[in-house]
């Protein structure tokens, strides 16, 4: 069941005055990334095709993130009234491909599958908290509060699920941080990159991955304070079995944010025609 629905939306508070155009752009891809939610679901009831409870609630999950995706999408039409939502996404699908019909997971096993998923619901929830935080503009403030909730919400369930399975699958310590991790790396793979690609460029312009990632990054990493990816660190210790509270996770905290800041001044570097989608 849907916690909240488009339509609950104070629509007629939109505010041009004060949409930060550099986040338009972000709003755009994260809006095809979640509207594509169906494939995904896809792919994991073919993984947990044996459980038909988990599948029930991938269903629920999926309808909550196709949500997700239509008011972003309607919201960052009204931003800019240039933009057609349906044309980008259909872009997106004919470009993007989730294997559907794979019936392994390709994390190597069903623990491991539920950890990525933890892994990108921790991002997710987040993200958009940094996104609501950032924004003066009432309607996306609204908006992003309420998929952060809806987000930190998946990650519970997954969460419930990653653990029904660990106790059959015993994945060690590092097996679970490797994958954790290693999911978290996977930021910067086609999928983000295509959807600000199909968001933002011209159709007839062919896709660059490098700029497309540094582009995104760049935009994304400019809401994002220490306080998110202490929350977000936090998380990920608790998914991998560790403190989300100690001293080490604070450390972990500190560092990651560091690292964070470093790789945005890297691409800054690196492509500095983009410096003004950088805020913050």
């Amino acid at each position: 069941m849907k916690h909240w629905k488009i339509e609950d939306m104070n629509w007629d508070q939109f505010d041009p005055a004060r949409v930060d155009p550099k986040i338009i752009p972000l709003v755009k891809a994260a809006a095809m990334v979640e509207r594509n939610a169906a494939d995904y679901t896809s792919y994991l009831c073919g993984v947990f095709r044996e459980d038909p409870d988990f599948c029930r609630a991938a269903g629920h999950w999926s309808i909550e993130e196709t949500q997700h995706g239509d008011a972003l999408g309607k919201w960052a039409m009204l931003a800019d009234p240039s933009w057609n939502f349906v044309e980008a996404f259909e872009r997106y699908r004919e470009g993007y491909k989730v294997d559907v019909n794979a019936d392994t997971s390709i994390r190597g096993s069903l623990t491991g599958e539920l950890i990525a998923r933890c892994m990108v619901e921790t991002g997710t929830s987040s993200y958009y908290t940094a996104l609501a935080e950032s924004t003066d503009e009432p309607v996306l403030k609204a908006i992003c509060k309420q998929i952060a909730a809806d987000e930190y919400r998946h990650f519970k369930l997954f969460y419930d699920h990653m653990r029904r399975y660990l106790a059959r699958e015993k994945l060690s310590f590092w097996q679970r941080l490797r994958i954790a991790v290693g999911r978290v790396g996977e930021s910067e793979d086609d999928e983000l990159a295509f959807a600000y690609h199909c968001g933002n460029l011209d159709p007839a312009e062919k896709f660059n991955h490098g700029q497309c990632t540094a582009a995104y990054l760049i935009g994304a990493t400019g809401v994002y304070r220490q306080h998110h990816i202490a929350r977000a660190v936090a998380m990920l210790f608790k998914v991998v079995g560790l403190n989300p509270h100690g001293r080490l996770s604070g450390w972990a905290a500190k560092l990651s944010y560091t690292l964070v800041q470093r790789r945005r001044r890297k691409m800054l570097a690196q492509y500095p025609a983009l410096a003004g989608l950088a805020r913050g």
